[in-house]
């Protein structure tokens, strides 16, 4: 058995297509078919069904595709390994963010991971709210996450990197669009737009949490996920959103950053990651990030 017969095996269980899977290991279908056919040889039993219309994995092959995966991990562990001990730093990092909220942390960061450990290999999710963050965490299917502060679980660590006073998103055309602050009560009987409640967004817990401190329950007209989509809803007259300064600069047109008057209202914004599951990788990029984003004063 080879390594390349499993990489051939895995690339056309996930796809379920020879043609694809031939296009994503950069080689022709008839080779691709002849390498599955030497390994399930090899192993004995037929690991795909073929027909004119479609491949499927047989039982054989579901059985079979958990230690295929196993393997080639193993192989890449071992690859990675040696290659650390010449002195150098490999491994992957899948690091999960919400989308315009870390636009000035994310990208100052990944740009310093590349440039000081190219090796390293990195995946962005986008759309990770805290809680489902500090979920994906904990399971392994992310290593290192931008969250809200602060998160109630001992299951993960956290740093803050940065703090952002909230202020109003508003229409161009809204009665208070002009001012140069005010006052988070004077929004009292505006339309809100927010992430859902149930996604698990600090944003939204402490914009809810501050307009109930002010004397108010807000009144929710629009939820969506992406924050940057909540931006576009309050540019064409939806309602209003509470946002952090940090995107003043990335309002579209149709909106105005208004500040808010009294003690400011702060998100903070923190780096995460599981204790239990740092990699040599992980241990480099959370110095990295000492570096490019430390803790505020």
């Amino acid at each position: 058995m080879e390594i390349r017969w499993l990489q051939a095996f895995v690339a056309v269980a996930e796809e379920l297509h020879f043609g694809r899977a031939a296009a994503r290991l950069q080689m022709a279908q008839s080779p691709l078919s002849q390498t599955v056919r030497k390994l399930e040889k090899d192993i004995g039993v037929p690991l795909f069904e073929r027909s004119t219309r479609s491949v499927d994995l047989t039982s054989a092959g579901h059985t079979f595709l958990p230690h295929a995966y196993r393997i080639l991990e193993s192989v890449d562990i071992a690859r990675q390994a040696t290659r650390a001990s010449a002195g150098g730093v490999y491994g992957r990092i899948k690091i999960g963010f919400t989308g315009v909220l870390n636009h000035l942390s994310l990208p100052p960061l990944t740009r310093a991971l590349r440039q000081r450990y190219p090796d390293i290999e990195l995946t962005l999710v986008g759309r990770i709210m805290t809680r489902d963050a500090i979920t994906q965490l904990d399971s392994g299917a992310l290593d290192l996450a931008f969250v809200g502060l602060p998160v109630e679980t001992a299951s993960v660590s956290t740093r803050l990197i940065r703090r952002e006073p909230f202020g109003a998103v508003l229409p161009a055309d809204h009665p208070l669009a002009s001012e140069p602050e005010i006052d988070l009560r004077d929004l009292a009987e505006d339309g809100f737009v927010t992430t859902p409640l149930s996604a698990g967004s600090a944003l939204q817990e402490v914009a809810m949490r501050a307009c109930v401190d002010a004397g108010f329950r807000p009144r929710v007209v629009q939820e969506i996920t992406d924050p940057y989509m909540i931006l576009m809803l309050v540019a064409t007259g939806v309602g209003v959103a509470l946002m952090t300064s940090g995107i003043a600069a990335l309002t579209p047109p149709g909106t105005v950053f208004v500040p808010l008057t009294g003690e400011p209202i702060y998100m903070n914004h923190g780096l995460a990651w599981s204790p239990r599951r740092v990699s040599d990788a992980l241990r480099v990029a959370l110095a990295v990030s000492e570096d490019i984003l430390p803790t505020p004063d």
